[in-house]
């Protein structure tokens, strides 16, 4: 366990995350203006200068812990001292503004000790989105999400309200009552303005039974104006939850994206995490959506799971290159509080979980080699060598939701249990609000659900 003690409060979420990016197997706590009451082997006492502005107190805070880690422990992160979850902001400013990529680079080499590579990686990035961005200007337009928390079983990995059908498929029906009366209230609330993405996930969102998601999916088109969207992702993640009858569905109702997500086509891996499908599911599952005329398919990969080395990590990226989906989402492992590999992590521990330079560059080779550029980039805490999460894709066919949602660039109106809604003021203010994870208090306080949503909305 590491004891940081600083002298005033107000930084202790930067100070953790980077305190934990150094030590990522270690239990981190932050012990403002005090001493703890034990004192623990390792102690990390931090002053915090003086200053009216806070990002400069921030970044100044950082740097110098930045430089005492590294200097401690002979490492230099990717990222440097830069924990924010959506580090490519940073050289969209830049580039906003009309300043250029040497400016950028100088900038986030000397405020946060970022490698080149990475600046590189972000800035490209940057300049993609921005001409994304483009068709999704709309004056006062808005992205809906609809989670559906059920899955066949839960990963070890998660983190997200999944509720496994084994234990709660009696509870559907209530579900979808519940999530009805609220798609019904923010279509009221968005009545007058321009619907630009809608991203139905989970959740595995085809854990619903055909004639759920066809309820589901009717629903949206009776409540809102599904024909001026310019994309409609359905998270059909599972291979095990993918049928013909529930593929024909979503064509039906006009689908454009759909995710079939693999993670790993490692047997022995999904064995371990608990996906409880084959690595032929998965491939039977996407030639199933190619076979019925989807042409936007979506494919997660995770790098730094349990037991997994680079052996295993290239016969992935070989499989996916031979199916050659058009959009490939490659995510480092963050190691969530409330996923059981941290909750059971004695059982998980003598595994190695390490994402490594070395993965990423492959990964990233792979995609490139399929003509899939990089085009939106985030950051979690406790991710696997401290690395981030990178969709690419075929140009035009990028997730335009993902897009939306990352860069904060207007509402996002969320319903089901465990989303979070978010208004984007025209000053760039950001305000939220959330649902209750819990699958019953979402069904029995639907109507509080609602009313947090019309104060958001209407406020």
């Amino acid at each position: 366990m590491i004891q940081v003690i600083t002298d005033k409060p107000g930084y202790s979420y930067d100070i953790h995350s980077l305190v934990k990016a150094f030590f990522p197997a270690e239990d981190v706590f932050v012990f403002e203006g005090r001493m703890p009451e034990s004192k623990e082997e390792k102690q990390i006492y931090v002053s915090i200068p003086e200053g009216d502005d806070r990002i400069a107190v921030k970044n100044r805070i950082k740097q110098e812990l930045y430089r005492r880690l590294s200097g401690e422990t002979g490492r230099r992160l990717p990222w440097g001292s830069l924990t924010g979850i959506r580090p490519v902001k940073i050289p969209m400013g830049f580039l906003a503004d009309g300043r250029g990529e040497e400016e950028i680079a100088s900038y986030m080499e000397k405020t946060y000790f970022c490698s080149r590579e990475k600046i590189a990686l972000a800035t490209e990035i940057a300049k993609r989105e921005l001409s994304v961005i483009r068709r999704l200007e709309k004056e006062n337009g808005y992205s809906l999400y609809v989670g559906i928390p059920f899955c066949p079983t839960t990963c070890a990995y998660c983190s997200f309200a999944s509720y496994p059908l084994e234990r709660f498929s009696d509870r559907k029906e209530d579900y979808l009552k519940a999530l009805f009366q609220e798609l019904s209230s923010v279509s009221e609330l968005f009545s007058d303005r321009p619907l630009l993405t809608v991203y139905v996930g989970g959740g595995t969102p085809t854990a619903l039974e055909a004639e759920e998601l066809d309820r589901l999916l009717r629903t949206l088109w009776n409540l809102f104006p599904m024909k001026e969207a310019l994309e409609l992702t359905v998270e059909a993640g599972r291979p095990d939850s993918i049928t013909k009858e529930k593929l024909a569905v979503l064509k039906e109702h006009g689908v454009t994206r759909i995710s079939v997500n693999p993670q790993t086509f490692s047997q022995k891996t999904l064995d371990l995490i608990g996906r409880r499908h084959t690595v032929e599911q998965t491939v039977e599952s996407y030639a199933l959506a190619r076979n019925m005329g989807f042409t936007n398919i979506n494919m997660d990969l995770i790098m730094g799971l349990p037991g997994e080395i680079e052996e295993d990590v290239l016969h992935t990226l070989e499989e996916v290159k031979r199916l050659a989906p058009e959009d490939i989402t490659v995510h480092s492992l963050a190691l969530k509080r409330a996923s059981r590999l941290k909750i059971e992590w004695d059982s998980y521990r003598a595994f190695q979980m390490k994402n490594t330079d070395a993965q990423m560059k492959l990964t990233e080779a792979a995609c490139r080699e399929l003509g899939r550029l990089p085009y939106y980039l985030y950051r979690q805490k406790n991710m696997a060598g401290n690395f981030e999460n990178v969709g690419y894709a075929a140009p035009g066919k990028e997730g335009l939701y993902n897009i939306f949602m990352m860069e904060e660039v207007g509402d996002i109106a969320a319903c089901g249990a465990g989303t979070v809604s978010k208004r984007v003021f025209a000053d760039g203010r950001i305000e939220r609000c959330d649902t209750v994870k819990d699958l019953d208090l979402y069904i029995s306080r639907i109507d509080e659900m609602v009313e947090r949503k019309r104060k958001l909305f209407e406020g």
